[in-house]
């Protein structure tokens, strides 16, 4: 499982003119599964991603989590984390779960985020999507399991 954290002020997914999900301040997750993926490595991921301290406290040190400060989650399902670009010059994506795979997945990562207390908005699983955020810092890292 691969994750892109972004730490942001403001986030929301729109599919087809319609926002599906909006947060107004915590954390843009681009969610991608890959075909080895199983329960535990979504509770690693999950429970990593609500206890990540990349909040600055009041000494403006990165110290509090995403539940301490209040901040809400938007998730999105994003495959093309597993394209493999090191050949050619069309990624190859055979590293990413195929859907009948990945949705459930991805479904169960975001109740296990919920289950620990966090708001979790989402995209929409598959469909053409646009992102948008206010990325604070910025902060963007990688959790992978």
């Amino acid at each position: 499982m691969r994750v892109v954290v972004q730490r942001s002020k403001e986030a929301s997914v729109t599919v087809a003119g319609e926002v599906v999900g909006q947060i107004p301040h915590g954390l843009m997750l681009l969610v991608g599964i890959t075909h080895e993926d199983s329960e535990k490595d979504i509770e690693f991921v999950a429970d990593k991603i609500a206890n990540l301290r990349i909040f600055e406290d009041e000494e403006g040190k990165m110290n509090h989590s995403v539940l301490e400060t209040g901040g809400q989650i938007l998730s999105v399902s994003q495959f093309t984390l597993y394209g493999d670009c090191r050949k050619g010059r069309r990624p190859n994506f055979m590293a990413a779960a195929r859907p009948e795979q990945a949705e459930p997945l991805y479904e169960l990562f975001n109740k296990k985020l919920r289950e620990k207390g966090l708001h979790v908005e989402t995209g929409r699983f598959g469909a053409m999507m646009d992102v948008a955020l206010t990325n604070v810092g910025p902060v963007t890292l990688i959790v992978e399991s």
